[in-house]
């Protein structure tokens, strides 16, 4: 077993507290290789904003668990080295069982989500205290979940929005003594969020009453990438085909950053960035081989798109 701490990260109690009283969000990045991680880190130092470095189930077996732990410790270091002491956590996202909480802990993450989401009420209750039981002996945070996100993302998926019950969160906190609660008020998975002619729309109205119930109380929003349409229009111009694909309006984002939410999950629009930089490359240098040239400007533009979320989306600009 190896703490957390030991490879220079920290949880996210300190992060989560300091958010909610600045009226901003903590970003969420997910990652699953090399690239994305430099451009994250990249964004967030010149930036100077906090992170969660999110890993999914899937991601963790793409990467293996052995070297995240070390791109993890590689990416504190590399924060440092670009001038710039931000704090850095490490997530499970969407853990699904109590033995995967268990093993990211024990190879150095700071933090963990439980997803029982997909649970009756009381088995999603026990589960995730069995894992904020075990977690809090390391000093490891634990993020719950109420309500379902439509849409899929690696191994999650769900059809319909079951959205999250305010009467529910106040019992469910105090039952289970989770750190963080993600919540269900219309975002979802995926870059298909909503069909064309939709008026996309988050329930801020949810939002409001759940932060009545448990106010100060960190609340997290999954699927919240807003599929950004330059790079949908760069995707299909270099052979993509990606006609329908709409997400959610920065703007409310916004909104939700400036209440309760303390960190937002942005998975899609860093994929989305790497795809339209790669195709387009591959596309005007079909004669190239070499991974560096179209790896590289994926890397930037993704860079480019996290340096300007944290500073007009999320709010997370200077508040390391």
């Amino acid at each position: 077993m190896i703490s957390f701490k030991e490879l220079g990260l920290v949880n996210t109690k300190e992060m989560f507290a300091k958010a909610v009283d600045g009226g901003y969000a903590i970003p969420g990045y997910n990652f699953n290789n090399m690239e994305q991680l430099q451009a994250i880190i990249q964004a967030c130092a010149e930036t100077k904003s906090p992170v969660i470095l999110q890993v999914s189930a899937g991601a963790r077996k793409y990467a293996n668990q052995t070297m995240l732990r070390y791109m993890a410790q590689g990416a504190v270091q590399y924060a440092k080295e670009l001038g710039a002491e931000i704090p850095i956590a490490l997530h499970l996202d969407h853990g699904d069982s109590f033995e995967l909480c268990k093993s990211c802990i024990e190879y150095g993450f700071s933090s963990v989500m439980i997803d029982g989401s997909h649970l009756p009420y009381e088995e999603n209750v026990v589960l995730t205290k069995q894992v904020v039981d075990y977690a809090h002996q390391y000093d490891v945070v634990v993020e719950g979940e109420l309500g379902v996100l439509a849409g899929v993302e690696d191994d999650v998926s769900a059809e319909a929005h079951t959205y999250t019950r305010p009467e529910e969160v106040e019992d469910f906190v105090k039952k289970t003594g989770v750190d963080s609660l993600a919540i269900s008020i219309g975002t979802s998975h995926g870059a298909y969020k909503f069909k064309p002619g939709q008026k996309p729309e988050i329930r801020l109205d949810i939002l409001s009453e759940i932060e009545k119930r448990i106010p100060g109380f960190p609340i997290v929003l999954h699927g919240s990438s807003s599929v950004p349409q330059d790079l949908i229009k760069m995707i299909n111009e270099y052979g993509g085909k990606m006609e329908e694909a709409i997400g959610i309006p920065e703007d409310q984002l916004r909104k939700a950053a400036k209440s309760a939410v303390c960190k937002i999950n942005i998975d899609s629009d860093g994929r989305l960035a790497m795809t339209a930089a790669i195709r387009k490359e591959l596309a005007e240098h079909p004669e190239e081989f070499d991974p560096r040239k179209y790896l590289g400007p994926a890397r930037e533009l993704l860079r480019a798109l996290y340096e300007r979320k944290n500073i007009e989306v999320l709010g997370s600009a200077d508040k390391a």
